[in-house]
């Protein structure tokens, strides 16, 4: 039963079966030697890949969700001071109006305790004022008249 031609490359014989029952031996003793442990391994890469993938996508999520707790922090925060700054001026204003009003209530004070003593002053220089003028008068007349004048 041999097929002898001249033509073909490959003899269909006996040896033949015994190379493709090799040749399928080699490809099962590879595939549990190599490609399974080869394919185990990709496969756990793969799944390392994606789990670090994962991580920084929630990373990334973590960030943006704390940076808006920042910011949001940061805004009431800032809220908070103006509304202590607006405190602090409005106290200060207050202050203020309060000693100026003590202070035009001190100077009114002064100002007629002053207008009390300057009166009381230009009351008794115009009775010393009197006097004298009283006095001079009468000096004058006396001079003129050359004589001693009673009073």
């Amino acid at each position: 039963m041999e097929i002898v031609s001249t033509i073909a490359l490959i003899s269909i014989n006996g040896t033949l079966l015994a190379q493709l029952i090799s040749f399928l031996i080699f490809l099962w003793i590879i595939n549990r030697i190599m490609f399974r442990p080869l394919q185990g391994v990709m496969a756990e890469r793969k799944s390392f890949v994606e789990t670090i993938k994962l991580d920084t996508a929630e990373a990334a999520a973590d960030f943006e969700r704390l940076t808006d707790e920042l910011n949001a922090k940061e805004s009431a925060v800032r809220r908070e001071a103006e509304g202590l700054r607006q405190e602090r001026e409005e106290l200060g204003s207050r202050e203020a109006a309060e000693i100026r009003g003590s202070t035009r209530q001190e100077i009114a004070l002064i100002k007629e305790k002053t207008e009390i003593e300057i009166a009381a002053q230009i009351a008794e220089a115009g009775k010393h004022l009197e006097e004298e003028s009283e006095a001079l008068a009468i000096s004058i007349m006396e001079k003129v008249l050359d004589r001693r004048l009673v009073p």
